[in-house]
């Protein structure tokens, strides 16, 4: 559901190579690109009662399939239709008042448990019981934008009351040497990456058991023209479930034989140019760009969990964009 993001990793322009060969360095020769991520949970939108919604059942039907959209719309993987086993859940009621009805959302978790609630639009009370297709369209475009909002809200405090949460601590990222290139490649691109990776802010070991993520170099040497090789290097990064991420990719082209020995200020070339676009993939798994919650909407409020107890897992899954997923 979610579109892969393209994305292109800030190069640095590197020097101090003395005499040898520069191939990877200050050169636009890598990107990181961010796959599909797994699929996170679904939110349930089941149709409301009538009596809940002051709707008559054909209307609510239709109102829960335009909530759906709306939402889909915003690349939450909502689904309209009952309540399966692990399912968040969108309640939709309304709320009589002087000549209007105000639309009220709940979103509760698998357990049952309401987690926040907003209010959408008012609308006049003659013009909702009423309602066409296309107005109740209309206005749950209004209120697609405000649940998407509360579940953003929800997100941040979930994560940021979960001590053991990327939010709140450094991630523990694997580095293991890497394969296929030539000479001391192997070993001398991993040490590079695993001296860099921490100035970055990640917990870098080099084997991944218990790592939250697994950055995985493979090097292709292929002829190149002119006496040349085409030296493509890629960096697989992949989650502690071993879903793939995304991936920073570097080609260059350099002189036969260059790199069959020492690869020496080469490997810390690559390995700068490549923290960058690793930093940007790992980030947006953590929601490290994003961990604040946004600014609190009048009539939205949402469920603190109790101090000192950690929330359950997120449901967002992985690389989770602003008001993405609950």
């Amino acid at each position: 559901m979610r579109k892969g993001l393209l994305l292109l990793a800030g190069l640095l322009a590197l020097a101090g190579c003395g005499d040898l060969p520069q191939p990877f360095a200050g050169r636009p020769g890598a990107t990181a690109q961010a796959l599909l991520a797994p699929p996170p949970a679904r939110l349930a939108v089941p149709v409301p009662e009538p009596s809940k919604a002051l709707l008559p059942a054909a209307a609510a039907t239709a109102y829960a399939g335009a909530i759906t959209d709306a939402l889909v719309a915003r690349e939450v993987p909502a689904v309209a239709g009952p309540v399966r086993r692990g399912d968040w859940r969108l309640d939709v009621a309304a709320e009589r008042g002087a000549g209007v009805v105000t639309p009220v959302f709940t979103v509760d978790d698998p357990d049952g448990k309401p987690q926040g609630s907003v209010k959408g639009p008012p609308v006049p009370a003659d013009a909702w019981s009423g309602s066409t297709p296309d107005a109740l369209r209309q206005e749950a475009a209004s209120a697609g934008g405000l649940i998407a909002d509360l579940l953003t809200q929800i997100e941040a405090i979930r994560r940021r009351s979960d001590p053991n949460s990327l939010v709140n601590r450094a991630p523990r990222v694997a580095v293991p040497d890497v394969t296929g290139a030539p000479g001391d490649g192997n070993r001398s691109l991993a040490l590079e990456l695993r001296r860099l990776l921490p100035q970055q802010g990640e917990m870098v070991q080099a084997t991944p058991q218990g790592a939250d993520f697994t950055v995985a170099g493979t090097v292709h040497t292929s002829p190149g023209p002119n006496d040349t090789m085409q030296v493509d290097i890629e960096w697989h990064i992949t989650d502690a479930a071993g879903h793939d991420l995304g991936k920073v990719v570097q080609l260059n082209d350099v002189p036969q034989g260059t790199l069959d020995g020492h690869w020496g200020d080469v490997a810390l070339a690559v390995a700068q140019e490549a923290a960058g676009g690793i930093k940007q993939v790992i980030d947006k798994q953590t929601g490290a760009a994003a961990s604040a919650p946004p600014a609190g909407t009048a009539g939205t409020t949402v469920a603190a969990p109790p101090a000192g107890v950690a929330a359950p897992a997120s449901p967002g899954g992985t690389a989770t964009p602003a008001a993405a997923n609950p």
